[in-house]
Parts: structure tokens; C-alpha cells; sequence
């Protein structure tokens, strides 16, 4: 345990950081998972709501930090290019 002030409220701190970049990091799982459930079902207009709505979520979770640009681009890239396939099969 810390026994510093300074360390007890960094201490404080890191445990309430860290519930809140879990919600959002659970967000940003959520809102993939919706789209990619979409494309399971073959809803093609479900997926691409789903999809337009995901977008904000993982630009905010860029944003705050919690993940990288890239794996956001990634990300956004392969789930909107399996709903281009949709169109097409």
C-alpha cells in the first residue's frame, strides 16, 4: 500500500480510471458486436445501421486513447467492407 499522499490518491485515481476506460472499452466491444451480428443474420440494412452507428463510438474510443488510429481504421475497414460483400453474394 502506498504510503505517500500523493501515492494514495494516484492509487484512488487508477481505480476510478479504470472502471471508466472498461465501460468504454465494453462500449466499443458492444457496438462491434451489433454489427457483426447483422452480418451473421444477413440483415444488410440492419448491419449497415448498425455499422453507422458504431463509427462515433470507435472514433470517441481513438479519442480518449483506448485504442490506436489504426486499429480503429482496421477495424471500421473489415466491418464495412464484410457488409460491402453482403451486397454482392
Amino acid at each position: 500500500m502506498a504510503n505517500i499522499a500523493s501515492a494514495r490518491k494516484r492509487a484512488r485515481q487508477a481505480v476510478k480510471n479504470r472502471a471508466h476506460n472498461m465501460a468504454l472499452r465494453s462500449r466499443f466491444r458492444t457496438s462491434m458486436k451489433s454489427v457483426l451480428k447483422a452480418i451473421r443474420a444477413g440483415d444488410q440494412e440492419g448491419a449497415t445501421t448498425a455499422y453507422r452507428n458504431a463509427v462515433p463510438v470507435i472514433d470517441s474510443t481513438v479519442g480518449k486513447g483506448l485504442i490506436h488510429r489504426n486499429k480503429a481504421a482496421r477495424h471500421k475497414s473489415r466491418l464495412n467492407a464484410r457488409i460491402r460483400e453482403m451486397g454482392q453474394a
